[in-house]
This record gives C-alpha cells, sequence and structure tokens, in this order.
C-alpha cells in the first residue's frame, strides 16, 4: 500500500462519523503488532519518540532528522495510517516547512503543528506558553504551501484552552480554518461540556489530546464532531516497566525461566518480527 493509499485511509476515518481511538506507536515492532490488533491509526507522539530514540523525557532535544527516521521505521514496518505530533515544526514558519517535506518523505499520513511556543525559553516558567494567533496561522498556512502529496492531513494543535478559556479557542480554530487544515487538534478537554462548546465552533473534524475516563465514550465524542481521541501512551510505559522487572529479576538472580509466563509466545513473536513475511521473501529470492 503508497503512503498516498495510507492517507486516504486516514481522511476516510476523520469523514467516517465515528470516533476513533489510535495505537500509540513508538517502533516497527509496535507498529506491526497494533496493525495486527485491528487497529485502524497508530499515533507517535513527540514525547514518545524522545524516550525511544534519546531516552529523554519530552523537553524538545530530539531532532527533526532524528523524528522523521522513527517514523520511516514505523511506516515501512506495515501499512498502518501513522498520524504524528511535529511539535511546533521545530522552529518558525520556514521550519515547519522543512518538517513538512521530511515528514511527508518518511510516509506518515497526517501531522499537528502546535500553537506551544517551544522549546523552553530562558527565564521561562515551568507552564506552557503559546505563540501569538498571527504566528501560528503562519506556521499552519506554511505547512499546507509545503506538501507535496494534497492526502497529507495538516492538523493545528490548540492548547490554549485551560489558560484562555473557550474565547481564546475559538480566536486559534478560526485561525486554523482559514489556514485551510484538514482537522483540529484540541488538548486540555476535560468535560463533555467543553467537548460541546468545541463542536460548535468548527465543522472540522476534531482530534482531542489524552482525554480522562469521563469523556472515553465514543458514541458520545463521535455526536461531537470527534473523529480521533488519544487515550494516552500507555504502551510505551508499559514496555518499559516489563523491561525494568526483566531486568532487575534476572539481576537479583532469578532464572529467565521464571519470565516465561510473561514473555510474548512464539505465535507473537513470529508476528513482530514479520517471520513469515522474511520466510516467504527468502524462499522466492533466496532458493
Amino acid at each position: 500500500m503508497t503512503f498516498t493509499e495510507r492517507r486516504r485511509n486516514y481522511r476516510r476515518l476523520l469523514a467516517d462519523g465515528r470516533c476513533f481511538y489510535p495505537a500509540s506507536v513508538f517502533d516497527a515492532v509496535s507498529a506491526r503488532l497494533a496493525e495486527a490488533c485491528g487497529f485502524e491509526i497508530g499515533m507517535l507522539a513527540g514525547s514518545v519518540a524522545a524516550g525511544t530514540v534519546l531516552g529523554a523525557p519530552d523537553i524538545v532535544v530530539l531532532t527533526l532528522g532524528e523524528f522523521a527516521e522513527q517514523a520511516r521505521r514505523i511506516t515501512r514496518a506495515g501499512t498502518l495510517p501513522i498520524m504524528v505530533d511535529a511539535d511546533h515544526g521545530y522552529g518558525n514558519a520556514l521550519s515547519v516547512m522543512r518538517t513538512v517535506e521530511e515528514l511527508e518523505g518518511a510516509g506518515v499520513a497526517a501531522l499537528t503543528i502546535e500553537d506551544t511556543h517551544l522549546p523552553r525559553q530562558f527565564g521561562q516558567g515551568p507552564n506552557d506558553e503559546f505563540i501569538s494567533v498571527e504566528e501560528f496561522a503562519g506556521k499552519l498556512r506554511a505547512a499546507v504551501a509545503a506538501r507535496n502529496d494534497p492526502e497529507l492531513v495538516i492538523i493545528g494543535r490548540c492548547g490554549v484552552l485551560p489558560s484562555q478559556g473557550e474565547e481564546g479557542v475559538l480566536t486559534r480554530i478560526k485561525a486554523c480554518e482559514a489556514s485551510n487544515v484538514d482537522a483540529v487538534f484540541l488538548t486540555g478537554v476535560k468535560s463533555r461540556a467543553e467537548v460541546s462548546a468545541l463542536q460548535q465552533m468548527t465543522a472540522l473534524p476534531i482530534v482531542l489530546g489524552t482525554i480522562p475516563p469521563e469523556l472515553q465514550d465514543r458514541e458520545l465524542l463521535a455526536s461531537h464532531g470527534v473523529r480521533i481521541a488519544l487515550q494516552g501512551h500507555m504502551p510505551f510505559q508499559a514496555a518499559i516497566g516489563a523491561l525494568h522487572r526483566a531486568y532487575e529479576h534476572l539481576r537479583g538472580g532469578g532464572l529467565p525461566a521464571d519470565l516465561e509466563e510473561h514473555a510474548a509466545t512464539p505465535a507473537v513473536m513470529s508476528l513482530a518480527l514479520d517471520q513469515v513475511g522474511y520466510r516467504e521473501r527468502a524462499d522466492k529470492y533466496l532458493k
């Protein structure tokens, strides 16, 4: 399946009328397993990429090249449409254009560009700061102009709801609409009342950041224009937890055999490593 076909599939999901939970993926194996489990979309977050590639926290020390290469490793592992968190576009509006070019080349189906002032500036406090509406709009227009494949989905990401309220969000949603992006990504949404209010603000498909348990009702979200809702990045945390427990067990004198009940079965390992596919190719080309 070509990258363009995957992007079309992603667009079909945005127009489907339902709400989808994407699988949080972080490498080729996780993406392959997510696709095998039936997920319709994979999501590579900037925070998860920083953790996977650098073992670093989410403070934007990962470079665009490192992020794009991790995305490329993921997209080549299967046919799952992958959406990625491109943070602030790694700089100004011209940097955003380069970001779009690199991520499109890496095969992603969709990417978000956000309005957060990143990376943290000298003297900046611990709370998020945001660029102006005008700069945000310029970044989004640059992103739309930079894509070569018109099927690539560009999403404007707004994080001002907790600090600026609905009025601040509305201003930025209008900037998203004027910039001709394909969807709007909203973070910090905590209640059904906020979801209902957001639906009244835009006809664009809505993507929500990590949602609380109160909002984990796909029918409710779908009826309010939400087409994709993140559930956080627990798979990455679960993988780290499993590794830590295994290493502690072995370092403490435990036997590898004691871990077998928690380990992947041969069938899952075969799936994760595409052993059947590689065996078929070996039989076809090496005999």
